[in-house]
């Protein structure tokens, strides 16, 4: 593999310091060169066990096992697939050493995680996972004597407001502590830094709304600017309640490009609204359908409620293919995303809806999104589709007066 001149420097950071984080735009090379690195510490540390990590397990499958290592393969001329066990999925190198693939999403998995020792940790797109996740799992950074652990870290770049920036850029722990300066070391990597980029790929990029310009194309942090969500209005409760009625939102791309689909479970209960999972994904009509199968299925779900503006009788017989048994509800978009949004975050304002969890890529859309934004909120659209059903279709309704209120109008 020739490296380029930045991943060049992301090596060297990796081996100078113990925490590294690569960030910039999409498919500039920041985690094909992390996974190399560490199968590299696999090889160099003979019976030592590494861990690839995303927040979704079937993300983390598809993304490492059948993209991005089959990408290596070619380059380094290693079988990788005659190592894998698709049991437990880790890669059994011939001098003992395992690499594990795995996500965050599930607690037994979690539990497996936290049952071994680690020399080597990936956060792999770092952005949707929690701090307190990443916390958890570091414990078990546990190498060999004699051997320095290390724990790789990528994304492109969320909002100013995530702890990646705060603790890579403001130098500072959650709590508030200060990062030593002997670690936590951080270098961007664009897309303009590889050189097999393919000039389509810059057209794309190019034609995105300007937020996701500046994170996907020029790797930089974005502001909580959009018109709808204050970030302080996000709340969290991890108590269990007893719910009365729960919801599957689903957006499908409506592009041929193929966005991303939105899927947002939500749940009301005696004292508001709860989200509960956030499913969204890239994928073919097939994938999504399974992904939105699986959500129906572990939350107990009543109802799938998606939109129907591209293509509803389609996106209703995708849906039932992967589970003839699911209730689907078709909804048309006939008014704007704000007009249809607004009940919804006043909602949040008046502390009705709360999150189960840091969902952040969904926070980031919701307090990102404003009318000059182009593309579509998948996220939040799926959102707003599943409190808008749990809340009756309406869950305010807003006078002139309410609005000055709640929005500043």
């Amino acid at each position: 593999m020739t490296l380029n001149a930045k991943q060049k420097e992301l090596y060297s950071l990796i081996k100078d310091y113990d925490a590294v984080l690569a960030e910039g735009g999409g498919r500039s090379g920041k985690t094909i060169a992390l996974i190399w690195a560490v199968f590299m510490r696999a090889i160099k540390y003979p019976n030592s066990d590494h861990l690839i990590g995303r927040l979704r397990f079937t993300h983390a499958k598809q993304a490492v096992c059948y993209q991005t290592v089959p990408k290596l393969q070619e380059l380094k001329g290693i079988n990788f697939s005659k190592w894998l066990n698709r049991t437990d999925w880790f890669y059994l190198l011939p001098n003992g050493s395992r690499v594990w693939v795995t996500g965050f999403d599930d607690r037994d998995r979690v539990d497996k995680i936290l049952g071994n020792e680690y020399t080597t940790i990936f956060f792999n797109e770092c952005s949707q996972i929690s701090y307190e996740t990443v916390e958890t799992v570091s414990t078990r950074l546990n190498p060999p004597a004699g051997v320095k652990g290390k724990r790789f870290f990528d994304q492109n770049p969320p909002s100013v407001s995530h702890w990646t920036y705060r603790l890579f850029h403001k130098r500072q722990f959650p709590d508030g502590r200060a990062v030593p300066d002997s670690d936590y070391k951080s270098v961007k990597i664009n897309p303009a830094d590889n050189p097999h980029v393919s000039p389509q790929y810059f057209e794309v990029l190019n034609q995105m709304s300007a937020a996701k310009r500046l994170r996907f194309l020029d790797g930089e942090y974005g502001t909580d600017t959009g018109s709808l969500w204050k970030r302080r209005w996000i709340k969290y409760d991890k108590s269990w309640k007893s719910f009365n009625r729960i919801v599957v939102g689903v957006d499908p791309s409506g592009t041929a490009a193929g966005d991303e689909i939105g899927i947002v479970v939500a749940g009301a209960h005696d004292e508001g609204y709860m989200v509960l999972d956030d499913l969204s994904c890239h994928g073919t009509p097939s994938e999504w359908a399974n992904e939105v199968a699986a959500a129906y299925s572990k939350w107990k779900a009543d109802i799938v409620v998606a939109e129907s503006n591209f293509g509803g009788d389609m996106v209703a017989h995708t849906i039932r293919t992967a589970d003839p048994a699911i209730n689907v509800k078709l909804a048309h978009s006939s008014r704007g995303k704000i007009v249809r949004a607004e009940p919804v975050s006043a909602l949040y304002e008046q502390g009705k809806v709360k999150h189960r969890e840091p969902f952040e890529e969904l926070e980031l859309e919701l307090c990102t999104y404003s009318e000059e934004t182009k593309q579509s909120p998948n996220r939040l659209d799926a959102l707003v589709f599943a409190v808008l059903e749990l809340s009756g279709g309406g869950a305010l309704k807003l006078d002139a007066e309410d609005k000055r209120y709640l929005f500043g109008i």
